[in-house]
């Protein structure tokens, strides 16, 4: 393909896609093909000779696309939203141009100088404390920073090594050996509550470390007092602390995990303090909800998705460190074929020093086309659109008589259930009923939610977070929720 034909396919893969987002919501937004169905459908080796490019855009609309979720459809509301957005696809389409391999400044200037630019604006723009910026207001170079990671997966694993840094350093101050350090690895402990993401049990995998889950409160949150006995027990049984995260809207129910309280203890504890807000922290760009977060200034470290609430297509995980000290410490190699730049300045980070991989791609420009195109009141009104249609949602259900809602509707995500009196059963016949009701949602085939299990109860958690989505949307959640309702009640009794 030459440059001729690339800019002849570019106009037709544009159209392609536009096309696609015009008629999105009149697909049904989850895929109903049954496991292998591809492999049939496809050569099993690649091609000895160029196909064209009329073949593969064929075989994407007839082989491909039946077995996609649509997760930018309006009428998709599983999970957390991936509120992918045109400006990030053009700021994409940039970062494939150019085609780097960003692993430190030499690499290409613009691509460091940008994610540290752009980290401190979204930093600010949601209100982190400025021990978080790379760059202090007088244009010197802070402590902490920002860096952009593939998700908050690799964030939680990134600090919790970084944690283990710090651990390290305490405990050589206190006089132990490196050999009596490596023997005693494996007592670390990490402290999780069992509504954390998944993401932390992981990490304590990884790094060789206990991962210890504490139960939550009746609001699922994390709590200093169950997190004080946690640690003072693990001290008495020879385990050593180091490491908390705490939960700004957990995966289940959007829960805020007792931010202050944790900061407490984690400071009197000598506890790294990881703050996960990998889907609630998009709403700290509107001050209303900021209150909410009091305690985030005294982490350690603190993480949201861009690519879940803020309109930037996937992956583009926001990670803040207050001190870069024990991560650069932990994650820093040194080789001859890495060269560093003399006279340092403060736009000189290598961020490869900064996460897992040495290689990086020029994230932070679909984050800065986003930013500039969408402004901050831009982003700002597409939170409390969302958050005005789940309030919707809550109240139309509530309305109805036949459903509880079982958690606050804070942001965008609504927790709820048939109720036990409108089923003549047992808890099993209540929680088969939502279930059921899950899956008839879903075969209907014009939305798409999931369920969970909180504390063995069965609940569907809608999430509206969509790019383009309007009330009309959540208007037909709300009318096929109530249809598949009766349905199933109907049939049950």
């Amino acid at each position: 393909m030459d440059v001729t034909e690339f800019r002849k396919r570019c106009k037709e893969m544009a159209d392609f896609i536009a096309d696609y987002y015009e008629n999105v919501d009149s697909l049904p937004p989850m895929s109903s093909v049954q496991p292998g169905y591809l492999y049939p459908l496809i050569p099993h080796e690649a091609p000895e000779d160029p196909e064209s490019f009329e073949d593969i855009q064929r075989d994407i609309e007839t082989k491909i696309m039946p077995g996609m979720m649509h997760w930018q459809s309006s009428n998709f509301f599983g999970w957390f939203p991936s509120s992918g957005s045109f400006p990030a696809m053009l700021g994409d389409m940039v970062s494939s141009m150019f085609s780097i391999i960003g692993f430190n400044w030499v690499c290409s200037p613009a691509a460091t100088e940008l994610e540290t630019v752009v980290m401190d604006w979204l930093g600010k723009l949601i209100g982190l404390d400025s021990r978080f910026m790379s760059i202090k207001e007088d244009g010197t170079e802070g402590d902490g920073g920002g860096v952009i990671q593939g998700t908050a997966s690799e964030a939680q694993i990134v600090v919790m090594i970084a944690a283990r840094e710090m651990a390290f350093d305490r405990l050589k101050s206190y006089g132990m050996s490196d050999n009596d350090i490596d023997m005693a690895r494996h007592t670390f402990v990490a402290y999780f509550s069992d509504q954390t993401h998944s993401a932390g049990q992981k990490g304590a995998n990884i790094i060789g470390c206990q991962a210890r889950i504490i139960p939550s409160d009746a609001n699922f949150r994390l709590t200093k007092c169950a997190l004080q006995a946690a640690i003072i027990k693990d001290r008495q049984d020879g385990f050593i602390p180091f490491f908390v995260c705490a939960t700004f809207g957990t995966t289940n129910t959007a829960a805020i995990d007792d931010l202050c309280g944790i900061a407490d203890v984690a400071e009197s504890e000598h506890l790294w303090l990881h703050i996960d807000a990998a889907y609630a922290g998009a709403a700290l760009a509107c001050p209303e909800f900021r209150p909410l977060a009091r305690g985030i200034e005294r982490a350690h470290s603190f993480n949201l998705n861009a690519h879940k609430w803020m309109l930037t297509n996937f992956d583009c995980s926001a990670l803040w460190v207050a001190d870069s000290t024990h991560l650069l410490n932990a994650l820093s190699i040194e080789r001859e074929y890495l060269p560093k730049v003399k006279g340092a300045t403060n736009f000189v980070k290598d961020y490869r020093n900064w996460e897992l991989p040495l290689g990086r791609r020029f994230r932070s420009l679909k984050l800065w086309f986003v930013m500039r195109m969408y402004g901050a009141s831009g982003i700002r009104a597409y939170i409390r659109n969302n958050v005005e249609q789940a309030k919707w949602l809550e109240t139309q259900l509530v309305e109805d008589g036949r459903f509880e809602i079982m958690a606050p509707v804070v942001f965008g995500l609504v927790v709820f259930r048939v109720k036990a009196s409108i089923i003549a059963g047992n808890d099993h016949d209540v929680n088969w009923t939502n279930a059921e009701l899950v899956r008839r949602i879903n075969d209907d085939g014009r939305v798409f939610l999931v369920g969970t299990n909180i504390r063995g109860v069965e609940v569907l958690r809608p999430s509206i977070g969509s790019t383009f989505g309007t009330s009309e949307n959540t208007a037909l959640l709300v009318k096929v929720i109530k249809e598949c309702t009766t349905k199933v009640i109907a049939e049950y009794n």
